[in-house]
């Protein structure tokens, strides 16, 4: 139990640091000159040198009032910068200009670092590395498909897996991928739409990932008694994800209600890898450890170097390998499960 010890404390502490540190004001956008900067640019279309062409023909321009669900024409707004948000990216970067020539810090506008922007790509880096998880986890259920499908032993009567987790493994690739998916959607076109589907994605597969953690070290494996586990924290995440797309995105409550789920089932694997005595439970341990160190960067946060890789975006790369190993794991605990399983048959 002393690896998962040392796992246990630096979770604690990491949840602690983050409840603690959930709410932070964005000091740019309550900014008086940036705030007249944006209304003036929405009037005239013009900033500096800079003319933005969608202030001049504003019957285009969707991003500004109406329910995300219910704007029309959202395809435009992914391909065409509107008036609103090329408003804001230009004021933006030019009181930056004036804070850095009167040596001042940068500052977060609306929640985010100003980001150099490529093309449509508000925040490339995090874009790139979102979609680079995508890929690590498709690959990794591929990986784990073929070994439960074609290389590891089928029950003889109902040609079924041993494992009996297979199926919830499936299912978590598929919410794992689908929240990289808008991920990286988000980080490439920041609207009202894309941020609520980001938001709920990763809720759900933080709900889906307790719900997964508390079953398999419990070691629940008839449906009746998993539906009773599952059922409480799946009506919990669902009326949370209502509330935040119905009622108020409520940044800092999101933030408290994600690391209490993340803690809660860091925790969990950690103390069933040492109390089993799992034959991966270093590989478990080392990315449960991993996963915490990485979330630190959400803790201490610093603004973009060179305009492109802030901490958010570290803790996207840093995920990478995680995710590797994470899914090494899910292979291990296939076959350490099946091969217990046959010998039991036998």
């Amino acid at each position: 139990m002393g690896g998962s010890a040392w796992v246990v404390r630096l979770t604690s502490l990491l949840a602690l640091g983050l409840v603690l540190g959930a709410v932070e004001a964005s000091l740019g956008d309550v900014d008086p000159r940036y705030r007249t900067c944006v209304k003036d640019c929405q009037t005239t279309g013009i900033i500096g040198e800079n003319i933005i062409s969608h202030c001049q023909n504003k019957e285009n321009d969707t991003s500004v009032g109406g329910s995300w669900y219910n704007q029309e024409q959202i395809y435009m707004q992914w391909k065409e910068l509107s008036c609103w948000t090329d408003c804001r990216y230009f004021c933006m970067m030019q009181r930056e200009g004036e804070r850095q020539s009167l040596g001042l810090t940068p500052v977060k506008y609306h929640g985010k670092w100003p980001f150099l922007r490529i093309s449509v790509f508000q925040e490339p880096l995090s874009a790139a590395l979102s979609a680079i998880n995508l890929l690590m986890h498709f690959t990794g259920w591929l990986s784990f498909f073929f070994l439960v499908k074609y290389k590891l032993p089928l029950r003889p009567q109902t040609k079924r897996t041993y494992y009996e987790y297979t199926s919830l493994w499936h299912i978590y690739a598929i919410l794992s991928m689908n929240a990289w998916f808008w991920s990286s959607i988000f980080h490439t076109r920041d609207i009202d739409l894309t941020e609520k589907l980001d938001y709920s994605s990763a809720v759900a597969l933080l709900g889906y990932s307790l719900i997964l953690s508390l079953l398999r070290a419990f070691n629940v494996k008839d449906e009746a008694p998993r539906v009773m586990f599952a059922a409480p924290i799946l009506a919990f995440v669902t009326t949370h994800i209502l509330y935040l797309n119905f009622y108020e995105l409520d940044y800092g409550w999101n933030m408290k209600v994600c690391v209490v789920m993340a803690a809660v089932q860091l925790l969990t694997w950690a103390i069933w890898a040492g109390v089993t005595q799992h034959p991966s439970r270093l590989k478990l341990w080392t990315a449960v450890f991993g996963g915490a160190l990485a979330m630190l960067l959400e803790l201490y946060d610093f603004p973009p170097y060179m305009g492109y890789a802030d901490a958010h975006s570290l803790w996207h790369a840093s995920t990478i390998p995680l995710t590797y190993l994470w899914w090494s794991f899910i292979k291990d605990d296939a076959e350490f499960r099946t091969s217990t399983l046959i010998k039991k048959t036998k």
